[in-house]
């Protein structure tokens, strides 16, 4: 299995702002459509394509999908993108599939399907808005960070056990002062959700849960050895 190698299923609305990011993060994009435009579009651009019908199992065995690290499914039809996702599931038992949804009853049919990870895009949007209304310049010198590519990042951090953040409140954590934003967590006490911080919970941190922070490389780095420290340094 390659490392960073990406197969993206769909290159409409979603999927061509997907894939641009994703290489220019350095990623190892490949495209798989089965809309001749789409995937004029994608060769257009650039990415290297495979076209099918995504709807024929015989037709996806044929890609070797198991050499990929991901598979993300971003197909603009919804019904289209549970029929693929479920058949990914089927054939490559062992692949990571990440999926994603404009409805809850989407995202429900979608986990069924065996997706590991749903985006809601709807959630994703509401939690936009609600930074742009309740902390504007934060939101723009966030975005200007992202958009600048000044080397800042996201990065999934597992709280270990014996950790100085287990059993703390994360508001009560000044996170800034290790020059890193918390953006979000998964909670296990409250199931396997992605948890926004401006989702109005009080968040416990426990060993075991997931935070997800935004910094510079080397800061991150500095953070994520650090949690593994019983005492704050």
């Amino acid at each position: 299995m390659l490392k960073d190698s990406i197969a993206i299923f769909g290159y409409g609305n979603h999927g061509k702002f997907i894939a641009n990011g994703l290489l220019t993060d350095s990623f190892n994009v490949t495209v798989i459509e089965s809309d001749e435009i789409f995937f004029k579009n994608a060769q257009n651009d650039g990415f290297k394509t495979v076209f099918i019908d995504v709807t024929k199992d015989s037709e996806l065995k044929k890609i070797e999908l198991d050499t990929f690290s991901k598979l993300v499914c971003v197909m603009d039809d919804e019904h289209l993108n549970v029929f693929v996702t479920l058949s990914l599931r089927s054939l490559f038992k062992d692949a990571y599939i990440l999926s994603i949804s404009d409805s809850l009853n989407v995202t429900r049919k979608l986990q069924m399907a065996g997706a590991n990870k749903v985006i809601d895009l709807y959630e994703v949007s509401a939690n936009k808005i609600y930074n742009i209304l309740e902390k504007p310049i934060a939101t723009k010198l966030l975005e200007d960070f992202v958009s600048n590519k000044s080397g800042i990042s996201f990065r999934e951090m597992l709280i270990p056990n014996e950790s100085f953040l287990d059993g703390k409140m994360a508001e009560k954590i000044d996170f800034s002062s290790y020059g890193v934003l918390l953006v979000g967590m998964i909670d296990k006490e409250l199931g396997n959700a992605f948890l926004f911080i401006t989702a109005g919970i009080s968040h416990k941190l426990d060993s075991g849960d997931i935070i997800v922070c935004l910094g510079e490389k080397i800061d991150l780095d500095k953070f994520e050895e650090l949690i593994k420290s019983k005492e704050d340094i």
